[in-house]
């Protein structure tokens, strides 16, 4: 197909149209607390043949663009994940993104097999792409939760690495490769792929920082491209020597994420903006390449029956057995059932199968279709309620302090910008009772328009803003000790723990 200069005008125009609509949907979706995705996936059907008229059937082409959108997507995912948030909850993300996918793929072919009356392939198949969770789903409406950081974690962990698994795994089942190698067999495969792209993962995100620490680009922009380049460098290079691209793109941006990169902050802004394109360029992507006129009641009513079973039974028994590894209470374990938000993974999976030419595969595409978007206006809008119900809300942060942050990269260091609020028990507190952490300084106090440099015996007071220069590898424990004398004032060590106290001589 040839494009000229008049088609391409028409094609940006489109585009252009589409994406800032797109964008100023992420608004509303964020005020009525379903995930963007739903509203995407809607702008893709109105563009479609069904409605607008333009038709789009081309299954492998979806595939290959839906791949590629997810390694950016996991990318974005790697480079902005604390490693010290995740760390302690990692085991239990990993056996449930391993454990927890397989015994819920268990569970839904059975069902699909003995319930919906599918042939054992397509059981097998819709067990596999609905079982992973997905990041972007998830995410976008936990930030309205405020979860325990174990939790938060877990989730995210398990986001962000079910997709390869499963992806080996539907791979397997559709080109019937399954069959021939036995359970034992396909299982030391997916484990081989899996392990040899987190070792590609490994390599390339810790050559990859070495190399850009190093490196003196000639512009500030460039950095961001070259981080995700890496990252887009360790999805292909695994790929090629067929092991799993995304568990090496997702490991090679979680080293690249948190090594001490110059512009870090750029890189990871960089990235979020580039993943929000990929979510909207592939969930309007997969709505057009879905019809509603092939949807019946009975495939409706199948995939609600689906989204019951997966909610309801395999998702709880998969947090049941693997609940052991993170020693879960009952209330955890049934948020985390409940937390287990499908988004665009299931239906990018389901393509695989389409561009396979499996029979009744066509059939299993809109099974998924309508089941995500059952699931998403079912678990997403109760969440909030879900949480505060199970009690698994952590206490809000204290609002009588405001940080900003900016990089200072060529010191290695955060410029935090604190603001004192009226609610604050920081009024009256000497700059030198704030005991922050050696090495970390409060440069500069702004009251009522006037710049302060402070003293030891300066007195902080509502209204104020504080300058404060940390360490990058001390920002946290100083966020910590600051919130801690807001909420508890100069006594603040006697009240909970002191992450800035110093040591003793």
């Amino acid at each position: 197909m040839r494009l000229d200069a008049s088609q391409l005008n028409t094609f940006l125009l489109v585009g252009a149209a589409v994406t800032l609509l797109a964008i100023a949907a992420v608004r509303l979706s964020t005020r009525v607390g379903l995930p963007s995705l739903l509203i995407y996936l809607f702008i893709g059907v109105v563009l479609g043949d069904s409605l607008l008229g333009i038709r789009f059937d081309d299954a492998d082409l979806t595939h290959a663009l839906g791949f590629a959108a997810l390694a950016l997507i996991l990318a974005e995912g790697g480079l902005t994940t604390s490693w010290e948030a995740v760390r302690p909850s990692l085991p239990l993300g990993v056996v449930l993104a391993t454990v927890g996918v397989g015994v819920s793929v268990a569970v839904m072919a059975l069902a699909g097999h003995y319930l919906l009356g599918l042939g054992w392939q397509l059981s097998i198949l819709l067990g596999a792409v609905t079982s992973p969770t997905d990041a972007a789903a998830v995410f976008s409406v936990l930030r309205r939760v405020p979860l325990p950081e174990r939790l938060a974690s877990t989730l995210e962990a398990e986001s962000g690495l079910n997709d390869a698994p499963t992806i080996v795994l539907v791979t397997l089942v559709s080109t019937s490769a399954a069959a021939d190698l036995g359970v034992p067999a396909m299982a030391g495969l997916m484990v081989v792929e899996l392990v040899g792209g987190a070792a590609v993962g490994l390599a390339v995100g810790f050559g990859g920082s070495l190399l850009m620490r190093q490196a003196a680009l000639p512009a500030s922009g460039l950095y961001p491209v070259a981080a995700l380049s890496l990252a887009m460098l360790a999805y292909a290079g695994a790929s090629t020597i067929e092991t799993s691209g995304f568990a090496a793109v997702y490991v090679a941006a979680l080293v690249l994420g948190n090594t001490h990169l110059p512009h870090g902050q750029a890189i990871r802004s960089f990235a979020e903006g580039f993943a929000w394109m990929a979510q909207i360029g592939l969930f309007v992507l997969l709505g057009l390449l879905a019809s509603p006129a092939r949807i019946d009641l009975g495939t409706i009513v199948a995939a609600i029956a689906a989204a019951g079973l997966l909610t309801l039974v395999a998702r709880p028994v998969s947090v049941a057995v693997c609940g052991w590894v993170g020693r879960l209470d009952w209330r955890e374990s049934a948020f985390l059932s409940w937390a287990g938000l499908r988004g665009a993974v299931p239906i990018v999976l389901a393509t695989i199968p389409l561009a396979e030419k499996v029979n009744g595969a066509e059939r299993l595409f809109d099974l998924v279709f309508v089941l995500v978007v059952a699931l998403t206006l079912l678990t997403a809008p109760t969440l909030p309620a879900a949480a505060r119900l199970l009690k698994v809300t952590r206490r809000s942060e204290p609002r009588g302090l405001d940080v900003e942050a900016a990089p200072l990269d060529r010191v290695d260091a955060d410029l935090l910008q604190i603001t004192i609020s009226p609610r604050s028990l920081m009024h009256g507190v000497e700059v030198g009772e704030l005991r922050l952490p050696p090495g970390v300084s409060v440069s500069l106090v702004i009251r009522s328009g006037e710049t302060i440099v402070p003293e030891w015996r300066t007195v902080l007071r509502h209204g104020d803003e504080l300058l404060v220069v940390t360490p990058r590898s001390l920002r946290r424990r100083t966020e910590q000790r600051l919130r801690l004398v807001s909420s508890a004032g100069r006594l603040a060590g006697w009240r909970g723990p002191d992450p800035g106290a110093r040591p003793a001589d």
